[in-house]
């Protein structure tokens, strides 16, 4: 299990639409663990694998704050079907770091997909789950979450992350 670097926006591979999975074996696998090393070492909550680099339909998503650690695995994720009910939650991206802006996405989903073994799995979620389920399955179609805001919204957003590289590139002796 390693840590991978997190890609973060500007750039063209996070929105690339991501290829399906032919099939879970050791190598999909390794990549799940890896990712969820990635994430769990960035306190984050879900991550695509095309956030690493990897242009495959993965996703990889723990709700558990606790120690006690709750990972889902999501191989070639597709959302059935939405509520019509809407729910706003703060959100943030490790592909834009420590921005947030309120989101509103319908407030339950189903979805199919494989889990880590490669077994076909349905699930029906709701509240924060919901919301990380679709905003990862974004990513998986080249789509950030900073996409949902206003124009004037999504400026200020980059500018802030540009900021942030600047000053990340800064020395002080």
């Amino acid at each position: 299990m390693a840590i991978k670097k997190i890609i973060t926006e500007p750039n063209k591979l996070l929105r690339k639409i991501s290829l399906p999975v032919e099939n879970v074996g050791k190598k999909e696998q390794q990549l799940m663990d890896d990712m969820l090393d990635t994430m769990y070492a960035a306190n984050g909550i879900g991550l695509a694998a095309i956030q690493i680099g990897v242009p495959k339909n993965v996703v990889v998503i723990d709700l558990n704050k606790d120690n006690k650690k709750l990972p889902m695995f999501f191989v070639n994720p597709k959302i059935t079907s939405k509520s019509k009910s809407l729910k706003k939650y703060e959100e943030g991206c490790l592909s834009i770091p420590n921005l947030f802006a309120e989101i509103e996405r319908p407030s339950e989903c189903e979805i199919q997909y494989l889990d880590y073994f490669g077994k076909e799995k349905t699930l029906t979620a709701n509240g924060l789950l919901a919301t990380c389920i679709q905003h990862e399955v974004d990513h998986l179609k080249g789509i950030l979450f900073i996409d949902y805001l206003s124009k004037l919204k999504k400026d200020i957003i980059l500018k802030k992350l540009s900021k942030q590289k600047i000053d990340q590139k800064r020395l002080v002796i």
